[in-house]
C-alpha cells in the first residue's frame, strides 16, 4: 500500500505540469538575478534564491488557480 506521499496515478500528469510551470519560474528568477548582477548566476543559485525567497507564494497562487 503506497504512503500519502505518493500520487495518484491521475494525478502525474497534473504534477508534471506544476514542474514545467515551476521550472519556468526559477529560469525567469534566473535570468533577472543575471541581469542584476551583469553576469549568469547558474541555475542552482537561482533554484536556492527562488525556494527562499519565492516558492511558498508561488506554490499557493498556482494551486489556488489550478485546483479542479
Amino acid at each position: 500500500m503506497p504512503d500519502d506521499s505518493t500520487p495518484a496515478p491521475d494525478d502525474s500528469g497534473r504534477l508534471y505540469e506544476e514542474f514545467l510551470a515551476e521550472r519556468e519560474e526559477v529560469l525567469k528568477n534566473k535570468w533577472i538575478r543575471s541581469e542584476e548582477v551583469g553576469h549568469d548566476v547558474g541555475l542552482e543559485t537561482a533554484l536556492v534564491d527562488w525556494a527562499k525567497h519565492h516558492r511558498a507564494k508561488w506554490k499557493q497562487e498556482y494551486l489556488a488557480e489550478n485546483r479542479s
